[in-house]
């Protein structure tokens, strides 16, 4: 009996097609939404445009701004970003994805971060699906 491989569904937070955005994951031009598995394959499936972009925020890191940045990301495990605004928190704290920390900007480097962080990532998004189920738009 063949195990089903383990993947994950990523949104990378975008400037352009070589680089995540070095500014807050809600002002990402687009979202790069990438399949990457266990055994280190890495599809890109779709560039999905941001609509949360131009968002008008009453204050910094408006939950509103929030709610609209993962309302377009509900099918994604995890969120990759090279930076992290107030938001980021809120995505991590109250909200059923991962957040990682690239620490680089360059897209090619962070997919292959991702594939070494794989297992850690994976038990991260197992937890998040075992906790309580907490509403994905809660203040």
């Amino acid at each position: 009996m063949q195990m089903e491989k383990r993947c994950l569904k990523v949104a990378f937070g975008m400037e352009d097609d070589e680089h995540l955005i070095d500014a807050h994951y809600g002002d990402s031009e687009f979202f790069a939404i990438y399949e990457i598995c266990e055994n280190g394959s890495v599809k890109l499936l779709e560039k999905r445009h941001n609509k949360a972009k131009d968002f008008e925020e009453e204050e910094h890191g408006d939950p509103r701004k929030f709610r609209a940045v993962v309302g377009q990301l509900l099918d994604v495990d995890v969120l990759a970003a090279f930076r992290m605004g107030p938001n980021f928190l809120r995505i991590r704290d109250k909200t059923n994805k991962v957040a990682f920390f690239t620490r680089t900007r360059d897209l090619k480097l962070a997919l292959q971060r991702f594939v070494e962080d794989f297992d850690d990532l994976w038990e991260r998004v197992q937890e998040k699906k075992r906790a309580i189920e907490k509403p994905i738009l809660e203040e």
